[in-house]
């Protein structure tokens, strides 16, 4: 019978490439979701009965426990890019992949696999960052097997980056360029990143590394912007904005961040004051560290796909390309 692995937080944006990524390499799935109805187009990502969609909020100790019953490997993608209601990022980062650990080294699971970010630190200036680094900590502590991956910014049909800077661009005459918009970015394809989760699982090879994830070229935050509304047919002007002003706008979206924890039809704040803290520091690999390469990898480009889903936002939509020609 072949290995079971539950993945929590399989239903996302990376998650359900990562699901398909480990199915297709034989792993019985157990998909452990606090929304259970909205996951069901998971279960066609594998042969009859070899995906299965169970609830899980990880912010509860039992429902972890539950969902890892009986299985041999765990993948934690849960994630957050901002706080709000029950939700902070010590709880769902820190404390879950805690749990998450400690429960895996009493039923001897040594097959884990923890989706960090560039830049984790547990004595970074971000929250986002410090639970990150926090997280990394716990797991290594509780399974030294543990194989960490710090992917930077993901790219991919419906991510959240280029597809909200597409929507910013399209909404705005002018685009801000926080403290000059000279902050760097490695972008990497969350296809390659999925195929990552598959190549380290299970892997003894890979016990206990850790592996940073970035794409084949480096960008700023300047140039993503150019690149987008390039791509769009919409360039804009940027703006240079001093980081407090950034830091005030920053406290709107705290503000609706938390709101929207009560209430989930409000929309996802633009900016956060942690995200200001975030745009201050370069995304970019380590030098030396292991990535892509040493996992047999190439990195996707971001001019191979990012078109394939940004000309929805163009005036005359895929039709725009042959107008201009």
């Amino acid at each position: 019978m072949a290995k079971m692995v539950t993945v929590f937080g399989g239903s996302g944006f990376l998650g359900k490439q990562v699901v398909r990524a480990l199915a297709k390499q034989g792993w019985r799935v157990r998909v452990a979701v606090r929304k259970p109805a909205i996951a069901y187009d998971l279960k066609p990502l594998g042969d009859v009965g070899q995906i299965q969609v169970v609830r899980c909020d990880v912010r509860r100790e039992g429902d972890i426990a539950s969902a890892l019953e009986n299985a041999t490997a765990c993948v934690n993608l849960v994630g957050t890019m901002y706080q709000g209601g029950g939700q902070n990022f010590d709880l769902v980062h820190r404390q879950a992949s805690t749990w998450m650990a400690d429960i895996c080294k009493q039923r001897g699971i040594a097959d884990f696999v923890l989706m960090s970010a560039l830049g984790a630190n547990p004595e970074a200036a971000s929250a986002y960052s410090a639970s990150k680094g926090k997280a990394e900590v716990a797991v290594r502590k509780a399974v030294p097997t543990a194989v960490i991956l710090r992917p930077s910014i993901l790219f991919g049909p419906q991510d959240g980056f280029f597809t909200s800077l597409a929507a910013q661009i399209k909404m705005f005459p002018v685009m801000p360029a926080i403290d000059g918009g000279e902050t760097k970015f490695q972008p990497a394809y969350v296809g390659d990143v999925a195929a990552a989760v598959a190549r380290v699982l299970g892997n003894t090879d890979a016990y206990g590394q850790t592996f940073e994830l970035g794409g084949p070229e480096v960008f700023t935050f300047k140039s993503l912007v150019q690149y987008v509304g390039t791509e769009v047919m919409s360039p804009r002007p940027q703006i240079w904005m001093p980081v407090f002003v950034a830091r005030l706008i920053g406290l709107v979206g705290d503000a609706q961040a938390w709101a929207r924890g009560m209430l989930p039809v409000i929309p996802a704040p633009l900016l956060t004051t942690d995200q200001v803290l975030l745009l201050a520091v370069d995304n970019v690999v380590s030098q030396g560290a292991k990535g892509f390469k040493d996992l047999g990898i190439a990195p996707t480009a971001v001019e191979s796909i990012v078109p394939t889903y940004l000309w929805r936002f163009r005036k005359n939509g895929q039709f725009a390309v042959a107008a201009q020609g």
